[in-house]
């Protein structure tokens, strides 16, 4: 199964238990598969270039299958935090990522092979400047196409991913409403996020 199908699985299965956490450190990968043919060379957590805390309400869709969330995200110069929730309020995962690696917790119910850095992935490709993404994507000709309201990722030519941005805040794609697919392996984000904090 390819990551993408991990990963969608994963949204699938991952809300439905919850339990003790295991534990993995190491570093990132530096290249994450986020299509067949698009690799992602993964910047530096600081280059985000801004500091926020949110929260965010995430429906994962997977084929006919829809499943609910809840996210908390902290962003700092030399770290980036993801704290996930199942329905109940139980957490089910945390990410911390630093230039020296990542520590992953999560319930044992979660499968092994989902890996962290594609959940990171994701959130590069939504949220990090264009300039950024653009450079990461380069080195396997993935191009970055953005507007105020949509960014356009392609592979050889054709659309492979997409994000559409519906902020409350202007030109800030980390409040209001984000709609996220993944054309290539057939996943679709619904994401909800409270305006951030400074």
């Amino acid at each position: 199964m390819n990551a993408g199908a991990a990963r969608a699985r994963w949204m699938a299965l991952a809300l439905l238990l919850a339990s003790c956490a295991t534990h993995s450190t190491g570093p990132v990968a530096d290249k994450v598969q986020v299509a067949p043919t698009l690799t992602l060379v993964m910047p530096h957590p600081g280059d985000l270039g801004r500091s926020f805390e949110v929260s965010q309400l995430v429906t994962a869709h997977y084929g006919d299958q829809a499943y609910v969330f809840e996210g908390h995200l902290s962003a700092k110069p030399d770290r980036f935090l993801m704290i996930g929730l199942d329905t109940t309020g139980r957490r089910a995962l945390t990410i911390t990522w630093t230039d020296s690696g990542i520590v992953y917790e999560a319930a044992p119910w979660v499968p092994a092979r989902l890996r962290p850095e594609n959940i990171l992935a994701d959130m590069v490709l939504l949220y990090f400047p264009d300039r950024v993404v653009g450079k990461a994507l380069a080195a396997s000709g993935g191009t970055v196409t953005t507007s105020p309201s949509q960014r356009v990722i392609k592979a050889d030519g054709k659309e492979a991913i997409t994000a559409d941005y519906q902020p409350t805040v202007s030109g800030d794609p980390w409040s209001g409403r984000q709609h996220y697919r993944n054309l290539a392996w057939g996943y679709e984000l619904d994401i909800q996020t409270a305006e951030p904090s400074p």
